[in-house]
């Protein structure tokens, strides 16, 4: 019987070893700074993964903006982690039989893919739903009521992600709205993948790319946000998210535009304040020139007036992306080329996707050495696993 029980307390003994030997010797990504688990070393049991997840068990990621900075640190870090051990993570069964809801009001190219795929890494199911296979209530049906849908959908799942933009709503601020109404009576996290106002797990991904091409502290780079050209009519949110997150992390964040294509002044006051707070800088130019100089990071991505919103009420949403794409039209110059990039500081170009090539961006620049895209892209998945664990996981 004793040498049975010495065998097991060995057993046991390596086990344990060989699991903190896993986290420690996790990363060779060129990460600059000691990531998650470098920093778990001087803890002497697993428990401290626990401690981590069980911080952030339960929360909504409506937007970034609603996270601590260490708390989303927290999520970068382990975004990391799970790149560098994607199949063989510690994590990897925090939703071991466990379904995530996916409720598309607007269809994706690849968020649908990325959350499917982070379900099914971290052990789990993600179930796709659309409004027109549910009967839920809306201005012109009857139905189930967002308060009594969040919490049947609890019943059933760990967590419920929500995509709805623009053409699926009547005004701006109603996806906001909507999925805060969720979060009030759902007993799940709620996530954002995607609404009129902000796309927190691409501001994300963008983040992650910056630092494995630029280097952990981006303090006192330049990120230039600039519009371009393109007739898809895009969302406030990916942009919007994006200067949120980069002026809270200390970035030099230049929002540059055509007159005309002003963004949500609420979400202009809270990067000034962000800004301020981490000690960077944040402005808006509306001459490329300025916009371009000396940037590190440069983002073009098209998106749309404030008209938008009242012309597709109006006159139907065909004949808003119609008059949308002939204001569009009329700045030729806004997009990303060889030309503009050269007054950077050897700029790397990102772009949340999908490209709209040779009117955002010109295909020479896209597909260049300094060319971030697909990097991002693939972001999303080991964002999404990490948001997933931290804030449905197993506990």
């Amino acid at each position: 019987m004793v040498v049975i029980v010495n065998a097991i307390i060995h057993s046991f003994s390596q086990s344990i070893a060989i699991h903190w030997h896993f986290l420690y010797s996790a990363f060779s990504t060129g990460y600059d700074n000691p990531p998650l688990c470098d920093r778990l070393k001087n803890h002497t049991t697993p428990s401290c993964h626990v401690s981590i997840m069980k911080s952030l068990y339960g929360r909504d990621l409506i937007t970034t903006q609603d996270w601590s900075v260490e708390e989303l640190e927290k999520a970068l870090d382990l975004s990391f982690e799970m790149k560098a051990n994607r199949y063989d993570h510690p994590l990897n069964n925090s939703l071991d039989r466990r379904t995530f809801f996916m409720f598309f009001f607007n269809p994706s190219v690849r968020t649908r893919q990325s959350f499917e795929a982070a379900a099914t890494e971290l052990g789990g199911h993600a179930q796709f739903l659309e409004p027109k296979s549910m009967r839920l209530k809306t201005a012109k049906s009857a139905g189930e009521t967002i308060e009594d849908a969040a919490q049947v959908m609890s019943r059933y799942a760990v967590g419920l992600g929500i995509r709805i933009l623009e053409t699926a709503l009547e005004y701006y601020g109603q996806g906001d709205e909507i999925l805060r109404q969720y979060a009030e009576n759902a007993t799940i996290p709620i996530v954002s993948m995607a609404h009129d106002k902000f796309h927190p797990c691409q501001g994300l991904a963008d983040v992650m790319g910056y630092r494995m091409h630029a280097g952990k502290n981006l303090k006192g780079k330049k990120i230039v946000q600039v519009w371009g050209k393109g007739a898809l009519v895009r969302s406030w949110c990916s942009v919007q998210e994006s200067i949120l997150i980069n002026s809270r992390l200390g970035m030099d964040v230049t929002l540059a535009h055509p007159p005309g294509y002003d963004l949500d002044p609420e979400v202009i006051k809270w990067c000034e304040q962000n800004a301020e707070t981490a000690d960077g800088s944040f402005e808006v130019v509306h001459d490329l020139e300025e916009g371009y100089k000396d940037a590190d990071i440069v983002y073009s991505r098209n998106w749309m007036t404030a008209g938008f919103y009242d012309d597709m009420i109006k006159h139907g949403v065909d004949e808003a992306k119609k008059k949308e794409i002939g204001i569009a039209a009329k700045y030729d110059d806004w997009i990303a080329n060889k030309e503009w990039m050269s007054h950077t500081n050897d700029a790397f170009f990102t772009h949340c996707g999908p490209v709209d090539r040779n009117a955002e961006v010109t295909d020479e620049v896209c597909d260049g050495p300094k060319s971030i895209v697909y990097d991002v892209a693939e972001n999303r998945l080991h964002v999404q696993k990490a948001i997933m664990a931290l804030t449905m996981g197993k506990q």
